[in-house]
C-alpha cells in the first residue's frame, strides 16, 4: 500500500496533466509574436500614408486601427477541373451549376463552425477561424471545415458519372496575423501577414482531393485527427516546415467508419481545450464587477476551487467529461457574488446556464453544472462523487497551511456585512464547525483531514491570547 507522500505525488502529477499541454499551446503561439509585434508596427506606420503622399511628406488620415491576432487559423481552398471542363459539352452547364451549390454549401459548413470567408480570388478562398471569436479551438473548427468541405465534393456527383466531377485542394496554416477592419458584417476583417501567404502556398501546392495542413496547425490538433507527414515547404525566413495529411478524425474519437463524425470523446476532448477560452471570459467577469470587498469569495478562491476539482477528481479516478463539469461548476460556482451575496449559489447557476448554451455545451451537461454549483450550498449535503469532490475543494482551505490568514478574510467579508460578530466569537464558531466537519473523499481526508487537528489547536491559542490580553 502505497504511503501518504506517495499517494500526494501521484495526484500531484495527475493535476499537472493539463498544465503542461497549456504550456505547450502558448509555447507554440508564443514563437510568432515577436515578428507578429513588428508586423503590427511597421503596417500602422505603412497605413498612415499613401505613396504619392510619402514622396511629397504630406500626411494623410490614418486607415481603420489594424488589429493583432495572436493565433488564427487560415484554410485556403483551390477548385480544381477548369481544364477538363472543355470536354464536357453535354453537361458543362450543369457543372458549373453544381460549382455555385458547392460554393453555397461551403460558406453554410464554415458559418456552422464560428470560420469566416475572408476572400475570394477566383475560384480560390480564404477562409479563417479565430477572426469572429478569438478562442483556443479555431485550428480543429478550421480542420472540420475542410474536412466537411471535402466530403461536400466527393458526394457531388454528376448525372452521366458516379465519380464527382470537381476537385478540392486545401492548405491549413495557424499563426498570427494582422486583421484590418472593413467595416462589414460578413467580411468583417481583411488580413495580412506571413501567415496567410503560408497558407495559400500550401492550399496551391496540395494535390487534389487532399488537405495538407502546416506543422504548426498539426502541433495543435494532433490528438483530434488522423494525419501522417508528406514532405517539407520552404518558408522564407523560417526555412523548411513539415507538412501533413488530415484524413479524418481518430478511430476511437469517431462514430462512423469513415471517421469524419465526432463522438461523445472528441466532444469531451474539444471541450477541455474550450474550458480555457470559457476560464479566460468569466475570471475577466469577476475581476471587473466582484465587489471590492469580497475578501475571501474572490478570483483567487475561484481558481484555487478549480485547481483542486481537479487534482481530487482524478486522483478518485473520475473521468474526463466528469472532470470537465466539475472544472466547469466550480469556474462559475461563485459567479453569482456579482449579482447578490445571499443567492449567489442561484445567480451563479444562471450564468453558468446562460455562458455554456453560448458555447454550444450539451443540455446533460449544462444541468450537471448547475446542479453541482447549487450542491456547494451551506451547509453542504453531497449526494454523489462529484458533488463530494466540489464540496471537498470549496472548504478545501480548512485543512491547509495557510488556514489562519484565509480564514480572517473570511471573518473580513463577513463582518463588513454585519453577519459576524467579535474576531473572538469568528474563531469559537470556527472550532465548533471544523471539529463536525468531515471530508467525504479519500482523497481529501489524506490530504487535508489531519491538518484540522492543528488548526483547532491554532485558533484554541489565538482564543487564549486574546483573552490575555484584554485580562491584562
Amino acid at each position: 500500500m502505497e504511503s501518504i507522500e506517495e499517494y500526494i505525488e501521484r495526484i500531484s502529477k495527475l493535476a499537472n496533466r493539463n498544465t503542461g499541454l497549456n504550456n505547450q499551446l502558448h509555447g507554440l503561439v508564443s514563437r510568432y509574436e515577436l515578428i507578429q509585434r513588428q508586423n503590427e508596427k511597421y503596417q500602422n506606420l505603412l497605413s498612415e500614408f499613401s505613396y504619392e503622399e510619402m514622396e511629397d511628406g504630406a500626411r494623410v488620415p490614418p486607415k481603420r486601427r489594424m488589429k493583432r491576432f495572436k493565433m488564427v487559423s487560415i484554410l485556403y481552398a483551390t477548385m480544381r477541373g477548369f481544364r477538363k471542363l472543355s470536354q464536357r459539352t453535354d453537361d458543362a452547364q450543369e457543372l458549373i451549376d453544381q460549382l455555385d451549390e458547392l460554393y453555397i454549401a461551403f460558406d453554410r459548413i464554415a458559418k456552422k463552425y464560428g470560420v469566416v470567408k475572408v476572400k475570394t480570388i477566383g475560384d480560390a478562398f480564404l477562409y479563417a477561424g479565430g477572426i469572429a471569436s478569438v478562442n483556443r479551438t479555431n485550428p480543429i473548427d478550421v480542420v472540420r471545415v475542410a474536412l466537411e468541405m471535402q466530403k461536400a465534393v466527393a458526394e457531388l456527383h454528376t448525372v452521366s458519372s458516379d465519380e464527382a466531377f470537381w476537385e478540392i485542394s486545401i492548405g491549413i496554416h495557424t499563426g498570427p496575423v494582422i486583421g484590418e477592419p472593413t467595416g462589414k458584417k460578413a467580411v468583417p476583417f481583411t488580413l495580412t501577414g506571413e501567415s496567410v501567404n503560408v497558407a495559400s502556398r500550401l492550399g496551391r501546392a496540395c494535390p487534389p482531393n487532399k488537405i495538407s495542413l502546416s506543422v504548426m496547425t498539426y502541433e495543435l490538433v494532433k490528438e483530434f485527427f488522423e494525419m501522417n507527414g508528406h514532405g517539407f515547404m520552404p518558408v522564407k525566413y523560417k526555412g523548411p516546415i513539415e507538412l501533413y495529411n488530415v484524413s479524418g478524425i481518430l478511430s476511437h474519437l469517431a462514430k462512423d467508419e469513415e471517421n469524419k463524425v465526432p463522438n461523445d470523446a472528441f466532444r469531451v476532448k474539444y471541450s477541455l481545450i474550450q474550458f480555457m477560452d470559457i476560464q479566460e471570459e468569466l475570471l475577466d467577469i469577476l475581476e471587473r464587477k466582484l465587489p471590492e470587498n469580497l475578501y475571501y469569495h474572490n478570483v483567487k478562491h475561484t481558481i484555487d476551487v478549480v485547481t483542486e476539482v481537479e487534482l481530487i477528481g482524478w486522483a478518485e479516478g473520475l473521468s474526463e467529461e466528469e472532470i470537465l463539469q466539475l472544472k466547469l461548476a466550480a469556474l462559475f460556482h461563485d459567479s453569482g457574488h456579482t449579482i447578490d451575496y445571499a443567492s449567489h449559489e442561484e445567480c451563479g447557476a444562471q450564468i453558468a446556464r446562460d455562458i455554456l448554451n453560448s458555447y454550444d455545451y450539451p443540455q446533460r451537461i449544462v444541468d450537471t453544472v448547475c446542479r453541482l454549483i447549487m450542491s456547494t450550498k451551506f451547509p453542504p449535503s453531497p449526494k454523489d462523487k462529484l458533488e463530494q469532490v466540489i464540496c471537498d475543494s470549496d472548504l478545501d482551505y480548512l485543512g491547509r497551511s495557510d488556514f489562519i490568514p484565509v480564514s480572517n478574510t473570511l471573518y473580513d467579508e463577513l463582518k463588513e456585512r454585519n453577519m459576524i460578530g467579535s474576531l473572538e466569537d469568528w474563531n469559537r464558531k470556527q472550532i465548533a464547525f471544523i471539529s463536525s466537519h468531515q471530508y467525504y473523499t479519500e482523497t481529501a481526508r489524506k490530504l487535508r483531514e489531519v491538518a484540522k487537528q492543528n488548526q483547532i489547536d491554532r485558533l484554541q491559542r489565538l482564543i487564549e491570547a486574546e483573552s490575555q490580553e484584554r485580562t491584562n
